[in-house]
């Protein structure tokens, strides 16, 4: 009979057999694993909890390999398979199962580091801006660990290796040693902290909002709407003037009035620009000053401060301080400056 017939040291009869629990295997993990899945989702969206939700991003992360090589393991129990078989059925399912794992871990060290930067966001954009390259390092991590694990599992001598893989990266290094350059530098970003994702700085006359610090690069959004991407070791050798760091901004401004003042109105302008100052709660007087005699002018300089960083309540309270000077100056009849020239004739 057909089912008799021998092939690779098994009957047809046990190929279907085991062929057959394969196949049933594969279904029935299949289905655990989708009904897992959404019955444990639909329970962590009830929850606060944090433990149901890496249950189901982990039980999500089983891949369709993994479950297809424990069948198939769990089925060669039915065949009688030669040592040379084997062994590399024992090779492809080590490889499969820690492959799994390197997904399993991957998938939780992903879900916690992105819970933490989602609870740093609002306190410490820092600290959320470093779970980027924490991420890049976890994961690089975990599947050299378990690289290593797999490969001396399966009778690789580690020590020798890991011996050849510190010359060959040497030489790897060398190679890309401008990558790598980026790579510290972004680390170094990420550590110090000059500036993180959110804050607006000004690099060697480009202003912008900081997008994103990535590996090699550091992406801005300028104000006129345009991405700025800069290399990250140009970021560390640059100035950088974080203004995201400002806790109130300092406004300096010189006016000048003509010489024809009186001296009586040249001692009541500085309370004059003081009370227009005052006048916005917003802002904090500092001082005022006739400061120098000008080509054409007389001077006075003034310091104030606006207690915001915002750019724009800076500009909508300079603006206001500027029309209340200028109605004050018209009320004492007080005359701005602009560049003149004299010209004195005299008879020979």
């Amino acid at each position: 009979m057909l089912l008799n017939t021998t092939l690779a040291g098994n009957t047809f009869a046990a190929w279907g057999t085991a062929l057959g629990i394969a196949a049933l295997a594969v279904l029935v993990l299949l289905l655990v694993r989708r009904v897992a899945v959404s019955r444990v989702r639909a329970f962590s969206s009830r929850t606060k909890t944090r433990a149901d939700d890496l249950i189901a991003e982990i039980l999500a992360a089983t891949r369709v390999f993994f479950i297809v090589a424990v069948s198939v393991g769990f089925a060669s129990s039915w065949l009688t398979i030669n040592a040379a078989w084997s062994g590399r059925l024992r090779i492809a399912i080590v490889l499969c199962v820690f492959a799994q794992i390197g997904l399993w871990a991957t998938a939780a060290a992903r879900l916690l580091l992105e819970q933490y930067r989602e609870e740093k966001l609002e306190s410490d954009r820092g600290a959320a801006t470093m779970v980027g390259a924490l991420q890049f390092v976890v994961v690089f991590v975990l599947w050299s660990v378990i690289s290593l694990l797999a490969l001396d599992n399966l009778g690789v001598d580690v020590t020798a290796l890991v011996a050849g893989l510190g010359v060959g990266g040497i030489a790897i290094a060398l190679a890309v040693q401008n990558i790598l350059g980026d790579l510290f530098a972004s680390l170094a970003i990420i550590m110090d902290r000059p500036f993180v994702v959110g804050d607006f700085i000004n690099v060697d006359d480009k202003v912008g909002t900081v997008e994103h610090i990535g590996l090699k690069t550091t992406r801005v959004r300028s104000i006129t709407g345009e991405q700025i991407v800069f290399a990250n070791t140009e970021m560390l050798s640059a100035q950088v003037r974080n203004y995201g760091r400002m806790q109130e901004r300092r406004i300096l401004f010189t006016l000048g009035v003509t010489y024809e003042t009186p001296r009586s109105s040249l001692e009541r302008i500085p309370e004059l620009i003081e009370s227009a100052i005052e006048a916005d709660p917003t802002v904090r007087f500092d001082r005022s000053h006739f400061s120098s005699y000008g080509d054409f002018s007389i001077d006075f300089e003034t310091v104030f401060f606006v207690k915001t960083p915002d750019y724009a309540d800076y500009m909508n309270a300079q603006q206001g301080i500027y029309l209340r000077i200028h109605e004050a100056f018209e009320s004492e009849e007080i005359q701005f400056a602009y560049p003149t020239q004299t010209l004195v004739l005299t008879r020979p």
